[in-house]
């Protein structure tokens, strides 16, 4: 036996590759089937957002949860109805959130949110 090592170079990869890129690159429909839909720019259509914050996470938190209380039409549809499973969850997240950031928010944060659960928890008690 010889002491020579051989390296087998896989060319195949590379067709391989080439050959996905292809078809990557083709039209994503075949005859007969409806044409695909223009991809729409992010930018287009995504109104601009209000910074990060504590209190848009809360508040974002508390207005599904009054959508799911029946107590704000659903903005998309426009009806109102009563998802208590939803709500309560809700409810508990906001909770959380409380219990988990005393001491690194503003005690006035902190008050708010603990207003905000009394007030979801009074609309959730008052629901059938």
């Amino acid at each position: 036996m010889s002491d020579e090592k051989k390296i087998i170079i896989d060319e195949d990869w590379k067709s391989q590759v080439e050959a996905e890129k292809q078809i990557a690159n083709e039209p994503a429909h075949r005859e007969g089937d409806a044409p695909a839909e223009p991809v729409r720019r992010a930018d287009e259509n995504d109104p601009p957002m209000p910074p990060a914050s504590m209190q848009m996470l809360i508040s974002t938190l508390a207005t599904e949860a009054m959508i799911s209380l029946g107590q704000i039409p659903h903005p998309m549809t426009g009806e109102t109805a009563i998802q208590k499973g939803q709500a309560k969850y809700l409810i508990d997240t906001i909770e959380i959130l409380k219990d988990k950031t005393v001491g690194n928010i503003p005690a006035e944060e902190t008050a708010a949110i603990g207003e905000l659960l009394h007030t979801l928890r009074l609309a959730f008690v008052q629901i059938r």
